[in-house]
């Protein structure tokens, strides 16, 4: 299929982009690297009228330390990240990019393009809850920082308003034990189920079990008692509300739900 007819904009800068969504408001989409927007326009579930290009904008595609701190501009590729040298502390970023999609996928798709899209599976909405991330978005009124535990509000929904645009992310401490896995039919799909862990930060995230990436309080306590990956397993299976659905029973996605926390707990201990 092919998209709805629309008015393309390439923006120069970012407060140029700010002004076209202000203009054409709800009518208007925000595309950068198009690996999301582009396959939902494709099959008519996204039908803006206006696409407001911001790949070109200059500045928001660099990669640097702050302190502690690591920030990512939003036009960061997936591939970038992958192929980055960013540490101990922040390995969990890089070795969790081999889950995202196809090579042209990862060279392509952004970081802010990602989280903008709020796919409850998707890598970065994970890890941006995981590492207590903040997504700095730009509109009428200047920066604003929105931390990702506020973020995410649904399916496919964001506390962006429309006329905001990311410009960065910020991930503001390290996360030297922490790991990312999940399951998916085929290498590159959309996973049925993603476990993200951070042992020194006793944080357990899940994807794929609710509308929005999903801490697990029941399994953050058991790593932080010193449980095993086992034990934090189970806890998760049991804290979790799923049902049956075409080609995946709710109690399959338990399963998964075990064994990939266990995976997870275990990956993240053995970094060292």
């Amino acid at each position: 299929m092919k998209p709805a007819a629309f008015t393309y904009h390439r923006a120069r800068t970012v407060a140029g982009a700010v002004g076209l969504l202000t203009e054409f408001g709800d009518d208007a989409k925000v595309v950068a690297g198009g690996q999301s927007l582009v396959a939902m326009m494709n099959f008519r579930l996204a039908r803006p009228e206006h696409l407001v290009d911001i790949s070109r904008i200059p500045g928001l595609d660099t990669i640097t330390r702050d302190g502690p701190a690591l920030r990512l501009g939003a036009l960061v590729t997936h591939h970038t990240v992958e192929t980055a040298d960013l540490g101990a502390d922040f390995r969990v970023l890089s070795e969790a990019m081999r889950w995202v999609g196809h090579l042209p996928i990862r060279t392509r798709g952004t970081v802010a393009g990602s989280l903008a899209h709020a796919d409850a599976t998707a890598e970065w909405c994970l890890l941006a809850v995981l590492l207590d991330a903040e997504v700095v978005a730009e509109g009428p009124a200047g920066r604003r920082a929105i931390p990702a535990a506020e973020f995410f509000h649904g399916v496919f929904t964001t506390a962006l308003e429309p006329d905001e645009v990311i410009v960065e992310v910020v991930f503001p401490r390290p996360a030297r034990r922490a790991a990312l896995t999940e399951f998916a039919e085929r290498r590159g799909d959309f996973a049925i189920v993603a476990a993200a862990v951070d042992l020194d930060a006793y944080r357990v995230v899940l994807g794929g079990v609710a509308p929005v990436p999903l801490r697990v309080p029941a399994a953050e306590a058991v790593i932080a008692g010193g449980g095993s990956p086992s034990e934090a397993g189970e806890a998760a299976t049991a804290a979790i509300e799923v049902r049956d659905e075409p080609g995946v029973s709710a109690r399959y996605r338990r399963a998964l739900t075990r064994t990939l926390v266990v995976r997870a707990c275990e990956e993240a201990a053995a970094r060292v």
